[in-house]
Formats: C-alpha cells, structure tokens, sequence
C-alpha cells in the first residue's frame, strides 16, 4: 500500500500544472526582476506600528502599519511568483528504471529546492526565514486586525477618508463588531462624504467580479455579465494558483513532538507532501468563502459556468454556451434543467457545426482532472498512512441559480423566484425538550427575568446569587491567583487591545489555597459558588439528566488607561458558545473548532465598579441587540450555549469587571478533567477537616 501511495505521489507532482495564468503557448516563465533593497518583515513593522498607536506617535503608527501592510502582500506576490517561475523553470523528471531510478527525479526535486531559495532570497533582499512569523501574527492579519490601528490612527490624524476605508476594509472581515458600522456613518457625516462607495483595500478580485457578474445579470445586461463573470474565472484560476503556491511551507508537526519525529525518508516525504496537498485541495473552499465568514458560497465555481451559459445564449452564442453548460456537467452531470439546456443550445447549432466536437470548457476540465487526482490520492494516502480525512462536498448541488432563466424559453419553464440563492439552512434547532421556570433551590435569590422577557429562548436573569461579603471575598482572591492571558493561550489582550484580560481556574485557586498562598476557606468558595450556579442551571431549566462542567474560569477585564478614546469594538465580540456564528447568512455553524459539547452558559458577576461591559443578547446578525444586562454583585445571567443565543460584552471604558464564568454540558464524556481533579482534593480536604486520614494521598500530588 505504501509502494502503491508513494507511486500515486509522484505522479501527482509530475503533473504539470494547468496554466490558466500562465503562459499560453508554451513558452519559459519570465526571469523574476530583483527588488530594490531587503524587504522588512511584516511582522516586525506591525509590532513598530503597534508600540507606536499605544505611544501616541500615530504618525509613525500610519508609516510602519501601512509599509507592514505592504510588506506583506509583497511577500505573498514574491512566494507566489517564484513558484510559478521554478515550477516552469524546473520541472519535475519522471523516475527511470533499474538502479538509482529515483535520482533523476530527485536531482529535478533538488534543482526546484535551490530555485525557490535563489529566487525568494534574490527577491528578498535576504533569506526567506527572515519572514516566518507567528501564528498570532497570521492570525492578526487573516482577520484585518492592522486595519483597526490604522482607521483609530487616522482619526487621531485628522484623515477621516483614510480613516473610513481602513475601517470599511476592517469591518468587512469582522461583521460582528457590530459598532463599527455605525462609526462608519459617524466619519461619513463628519468627512461630508455622504454615500460614497467605500473601498474594501483587502477586496479579493474574483469576488469583486463576480458579484458585478451578477448585479448585471440581474438587470438583464448579459454583454456586461459575460465580461463580468469570464474576468472572475481568469482571476479565480489566477488566485488558485497564488493559494496553491503558499500551501508549500514548513511542516506542520500537529500530531507529535518535532524532536522526538523518527520518519524516515519517504514517511516524511508523505508526511509533508500530504499536508500541502490537502491545503492545495481545500483552495477551491477558501476561494468560495467571502472575507468575515465562516462558510463557502455553495456550489461558487459552477455556478460561474450556470450564469454563462445562458447568458452567452441570449447573446446568440450557442457554441460557447454549449461549451458552458457542459463545464456545468462536469460537476453536476444529472442536473435535467442543464441536460436539457444542452439539447436546446444543440438544436440552434449551425448545420455544419457537429454537437459531439463542442466540449466543456478547457479551463475546467485540466482543473476538474487535477482536482479529483489529488482527491484520489488524498484517499489512497490516508487508507496507506493511516490518518483520517473524509471529503467535503466541494460542489453542493443545491446552490443553484433560481431565477426565470433558469432554462431557456421554450425548454422547461420550472423554477420562478428571482435572485441568486446562497443554499441557506434553517435557523438552528435545539435537540431537547425547552423547559423553563424549576425551582432556584436556594433562599434570598431573587428572580429578575425568563426567556420571554430577555427576548429570547432559554434565557434567565438572576440577583443575589451572592451576597456582598462573598463578591469582596471572591474579588480578593482573584487578586492573588490570577494571570494575565490564563485561559487565553497566553493572550493578555485576546478580544481587544483595549482592555488586558486575566483568569485562574478551580484548581488553580485551591492549589493556591494550600500552599497558604491566598485563605484556602476564600478558594473553597470559588468552588462552592461555581457548584450553587450549576445546582441552580439544571433545576430552573428543568433538565432530566446530569448537567456537568466543561469549564470552570474567573475571569477580569481591565481598560487600559489612555487606550478608550472613541472606542468602537466590543469588550468580546458576538459569538455562541457552541458553533460557529456566521451573521452574513443567519446562521451558527455547530462544527470544529467550536465547543460543541458546550449546552448551557452562565456567568456570575462580582462587581459593578467600572463603566461598560453590558452583557448584551443579539440577533443573528450580530448586530441587532435584544436584551442588555448591567452586571452587579450576585448577578447571575444564565442561557442555553446555542446560536439561539448569540451574545457579546460592549467595552470596558474604565475600571475593572470580574466574573464566574462557566460552561456546561450533558455528556459526561466531555466533563471538566480539572473540575474531576478538583473534586477529589475537595474530598481529601473535607476528610482531613474531620479527622479521617483513612486514604493516604497527598493533596499536593492531586494538583
């Protein structure tokens, strides 16, 4: 099987790649020129802009995020560019026979190796390595984070154009910050600019096509859809390609220590290749999906040869819509609305053009074969190398033009309604009975608001869950055992810059307790009141079966002074906190890397001696806010964790905001490890409090 997925490997690489942005008559890749001077790392510029934004020197805060900016699409246009002139500048040599077969496709291998490090380090003005950065780093700029220094710096500068599109181009990527639009308009009125089209600076070019595409189509304007749409395929080839290209870095040791890594040659040969391959293969998604969204436009590259093919027939070009409607087939052979465009656009042929010579689209047929060989061989290699993959539907069927040309005139008149349809699901359901309204177990807690009050489903208002003593008591603790970015990865300022967030958990608490580093009796009471809240979740939701913790965290957020002045992001931004919300659609995505085991949410507040930080309820859209809450001492807001309930909290502006907060689920496979551990100390220590010294454990080797 091994020999069998190594043979399949190698003829994949031998494959020459589909040149749709490329050459077209065979001639070499163009010589890359040199640049002019050593290229900066973007992220040494970004970290500059950072420190200087928070210094106050915004213009060198404009100069270092803008030339970060830059810096980074020039690395991405250099990766790019000398992948495409090594690919045609050394191709890969297929293995002869008999001893040292392999070596002639190993020197071709090595020749592309020293290619690609000649032409990065001549572009570079350096070596490549000087431009890896971190994951936090990629993070930042995935998700446009610059983009949101850049607008607050040039608000401060005066620029509101400046400052308007950097935070238009912001916002696109992160529709859930929901106050971003609204300072938007605030700069619009203030520039004088009033509806002024908004330019997206990070706008991805096939999707800007496309969209015109379909504006146009819309408006029956076919001469300008077709111009539209065959602009967006060149550009989606093009980006194919430049995603591709950047699929080929280091290897990513996910599943084992990089030091203890024993692979020989070919195991981490495949190893690697396999890890670009499926990257390469899931390109098709990351162009279909829109910057900000979690999810693809459904069935997004066929959709391009739906739209053409009839808009190429109501220009009178049957041969190319023919062409079109057959590219169509290639991913949808059994649609009969497009089976029978066929037998229509064939009828209205010349008679001296034979139907069987007009073929699919040439551009998609070298993409579909290159697709399903590597789907092929993404199989073939996890059956023989033993790791899981399972094939996502890449062209879901049902995401399909609905309009009245649908079908030509005259052919099959099913299908009216209007408008391009996204393939959207249903709101989300909740698999369990809803019940409301249990008893809240315990004296002095006062009911305050249900779900229909809050607006919402499954949703519970709560005061004096503490009392004032234990809110001092608590927030004393959490004084001496929190850390800055505990229970963030480390991030101080995980959901906004504007504020450091630090944490500590059960265990934590109450192994700082023992070693007498804070009142083991104020620990203890993290612990108890975490239990109070769960005892009171499972009874007032009335649930049949054994709600159990998944994560237990106190948690505060601090304003950093001198970083609120026309704050416009949110202390945490709108989320659920067991899928994956995506506003654009209306819908919440119940799917890695979400917390899907995660079924009810509470958070118990400590104080109220800050300004901000409202709880806020919303919309799907993430925008549209239906229930505000004012955290105080022994306020307990409680909900069910689905995309029922999408939620947020607005800044924190001055002072700092403490809370329990915690999670819970019904699977007992997904309980708490440190809330099991902590129970077991807590039962160590109830039986040292009365004398039983019947089990001869250490309280310290439990924590």
């Amino acid at each position: 099987m091994r020999e069998s997925t190594w043979v399949s490997l190698l003829l994949l690489l031998l494959l020459p790649e589909p040149q749709w942005g490329g050459p077209q008559d065979g001639s070499r890749e163009p010589e890359p020129e040199a640049e002019h001077g050593r290229l900066q790392p973007f992220d040494l510029l970004y970290a500059s802009g950072v420190a200087a934004y928070y210094s106050g020197d915004y213009e060198s805060a404009v100069r270092d995020l803008e030339a970060a900016l830059l810096s980074h699409r020039r690395l991405l246009d250099i990766r790019t560019r000398c992948a495409r002139h090594c690919a045609a500048r050394r191709p890969l040599a297929h293995p002869g026979s008999g001893p040292g077969a392999e070596l002639p496709f190993f020197r071709a291998l090595l020749a592309r190796a020293s290619c690609s490090r000649s032409c990065q380090s001549q572009r570079l003005g350096g070596p490549a390595s000087r431009h890896r950065v971190s994951e936090d780093v990629r993070s930042d700029f995935q998700r446009r984070v610059p983009y949101n220094y850049l607008q607050r710096a040039y608000i401060k500068l005066n620029q509101l154009e400046k400052a308007m599109e950097a935070a238009h181009t912001f916002f696109m990527a992160n529709p859930e910050h929901m106050e971003m639009q609204q300072d938007i308009e605030d700069y619009r009125e203030t520039a004088g600019v009033g509806a002024v089209q908004l330019v997206d600076r990070e706008a991805r070019p096939h999707l800007e096509s496309y969209n015109a595409g379909v504006k146009h189509y819309e408006a029956d304007d076919f001469e300008a859809a077709i111009k539209y749409f065959e602009q967006a395929l060149r550009e989606y080839y093009n980006e194919d390609v430049e995603c591709r290209a950047l699929c080929e870095g280091p290897q990513r040791f996910e599943e084992y220590e990089y030091l203890g890594y024993k692979g020989g040659l070919y195991e981490a040969i495949a190893d690697h290749y396999m890890q670009v391959l499926v990257c390469q293969h899931e390109c098709v998604r990351e162009l279909a999906t829109r910057p900000g969204r979690l999810s693809p436009i459904e069935n997004f590259l066929p959709l391009h040869y739906d739209y053409l093919q009839f808009a190429y027939y109501r220009v009178g070009e049957y041969v190319k819509a023919l062409e079109c409607a057959k590219a169509y087939l290639m991913f949808h052979p059994d649609d009969e609305n497009v089976l029978d465009n066929v037998d229509y656009y064939e009828s209205l042929l010349d008679d001296s053009i034979d139907p069987e010579s007009i073929e699919a689209r040439e551009d998609l047929t070298a993409f579909v074969k290159r697709h399903n060989l590597e789907s092929e061989l993404i199989k073939s290699a996890a059956e023989g190398l033993g790791f899981l993959y399972s094939e996502p539907n890449y062209w879901v069927s049902y995401g399909e033009r609905q309009d009245e040309n649908r079908v030509p005139l005259g052919v099959n008149m099913e299908g009216a309604g209007h408008g391009l349809s996204m393939g959207k699901k249903s709101p989300p359901k909740i698999g369990r009975d809803l019940r409301e309204g249990g008893p809240l177990l315990y004296e002095n807690i006062t009911f305050v608001y249900n779900s229909e009050q809050l607006n919402g489903t499954q949703r519970v208002l709560l005061d004096n869950v503490l009392s004032e003593e234990q809110c001092r008591e608590l927030h004393s603790v959490a004084s001496g055992i929190m850390l800055v970015g505990d229970g963030y990865r480390g991030k101080t300022s995980p959901h906004t810059p504007n504020e450091k967030f630090e944490g500590a958990t059960v265990l934590k608490a109450l192994k700082f307790g023992y070693e007498g580093r804070v009142p083991l009796k104020s620990a203890r009471l993290f612990y108890d009141v975490s239990e109070k809240a769960r005892k009171i979740v499972e009874s007032y939701f009335m649930l049949n079966s054994t709600l159990y913790f998944s994560y237990t965290h106190m948690v505060c957020r601090t304003a950093l002074s001198g970083q609120q002045d026309r704050r416009n992001d949110l202390s945490h931004p709108i989320h659920a906190d067991n899928c994956l919300l995506d506003p654009e659609v209306n819908e919440c995505w119940k799917e890695p890397p979400a917390y899907t085991f995660r079924d009810y949410s509470a958070l118990l507040y400590m104080n109220d001696d800050f300004e901000g930080g409202e709880f806020i309820f919303t919309e799907m859209d993430a925008k549209t806010v239906t229930a505000s809450i004012k955290p105080k001492c022994g306020r307990m807001i409680s909900f069910s964790s689905g995309g029922e309930n999408p939620h947020g909290v607005k800044a924190v502006t001055k002072g700092q905001r403490c809370a329990v907060a915690l999670w819970f689920t019904l699977d007992p496979l997904y309980r708490e490890v440190e809330r099991i551990q902590a129970d077991e100390v807590i039962a160590i220590l109830d039986q040292e409090q009365h004398g039983k010294h019947g089990l001869n454990i250490n309280p310290k080797d439990e924590l």
